[in-house]
């Protein structure tokens, strides 16, 4: 009885940081993974002819529908494991995640009717890209809203419904908008060729600077929202610690720029994502353990043992499954996208 009552106590501190980690890697694999096709939705109105339009959607066509299944994954990791943050964090980001959701709803009705359309082609152009930036830009919100956190009280959210408007999380959203610009053009120079790809190599630069901007803006305001943040930064020696996030970023910044000018293919894309992810990893350094900023810790979060065991049960078939399908679908549809896109084979 005591050797169980020891195992439980384990698994119950054990648990929801391996929850947290696989709920982390679906998060950042959609931010990617949807972040590139947002990002030539986002590019696709300032193209320059229906050919290059008929190009940039061919190069994310076969794959488009697949990366969204991370979002799917880690709200529904989120909800099966976390309930409790899932409670807290839905009515404050009512606003922000029904824009996005409706947004990409567009934006994929757009996607299908444009293959279809001809005299009203133009609209639905429109629409891929008015859908691609909203929720992009709803995406950033959402994510500003979180890092400055929320009002919590005993087991209720306390704030207001347009808590999450503010001018961080606005920062956010125009940054995110950026990011995910650059991802984009990064990934048309990769896949296409001719003047589409030199354009996209000029737009890549353009965004990419934006980016660093706006991560640089965020990175100042982000140690200063709350204490224990500013104190994990720049106390000692977590200061010498954590210098290598921000100077790796500006390395892979400075790489990005230099493939752009020497004629890199994959280059730029790769490092583009590594950006991300240091990032990323420098939001979780803020951030851990919190799951609801700044008051609810995972662990206080976390469904019973049982619950999170027979959830992990499923989630070890369905993510490597996903992880599978995603890279057989990327192997598969490798290569550059002809200039002529009859002979794509994507029809």
């Amino acid at each position: 009885m005591f050797g169980y009552a020891e195992n439980l106590e384990g698994l119950a501190l054990w648990l929801p940081l391996i929850w947290a980690g696989l709920i982390a890697v679906a998060v950042i694999m959609y931010v990617i993974m949807d972040g590139f096709d947002l990002g030539v939705g986002i590019l696709f109105r300032p193209a320059a002819n229906e050919n290059w339009r008929d190009r940039m959607m061919y190069s994310v066509a076969p794959i488009w529908d697949g990366n969204e299944t991370w979002l799917i994954l880690g709200g529904g990791g989120l909800f099966a494991v976390f309930h409790l943050s899932y409670a807290l964090l839905m009515p404050a980001l009512y606003v922000p995640l029904l824009v996005m959701l409706l947004a990409l709803v567009f934006r994929g009705v757009a996607f299908e009717f444009r293959f279809k359309a001809d005299t009203s082609k133009y609209l639905w152009d429109a629409s891929f890209h008015w859908g691609s930036l909203v929720a992009t830009f709803a995406q950033g919100m959402v994510l500003g809203a979180f890092v400055q956190g929320f009002t919590v009280v005993g087991r209720e959210f306390a704030g207001g419904t347009l808590d999450f408007l503010t001018p961080f999380s606005v920062a956010t959203g125009i940054g995110l908008v950026l990011g995910y610009g650059l991802l984009g053009a990064t990934w048309i120079v990769m896949k296409t060729t001719g003047d589409l790809e030199m354009w996209a190599r000029a737009k890549a630069k353009r965004y990419l600077l934006g980016t660093i901007a706006m991560m640089a803006v965020v990175s100042a305001w982000v140690p200063f929202l709350g204490v224990e943040i500013e104190r994990r930064w720049f106390a000692m020696p977590n200061l010498l610690y954590l210098a290598p996030i921000p100077l790796l970023t500006a390395l892979c910044a400075f790489l990005i720029w230099r493939g752009l000018e020497n004629g890199g293919q994959r280059s730029p894309f790769l490092l583009t994502i590594a950006m991300f992810l240091l990032g990323f990893l420098g939001l979780g350094v803020s951030l851990f353990p919190y799951i609801v900023p700044p008051s609810v810790t995972i662990w206080d979060a976390a469904n019973t043992v049982d619950s999170q065991i027979f959830a992990l049960v499923g989630f070890s078939i369905v993510m490597p499954v996903t992880f599978a399908y995603t890279a057989y679908a990327y192997w598969v549809f490798r290569g550059k996208v002809a200039e002529d896109i009859k002979d794509t084979g994507y029809h």
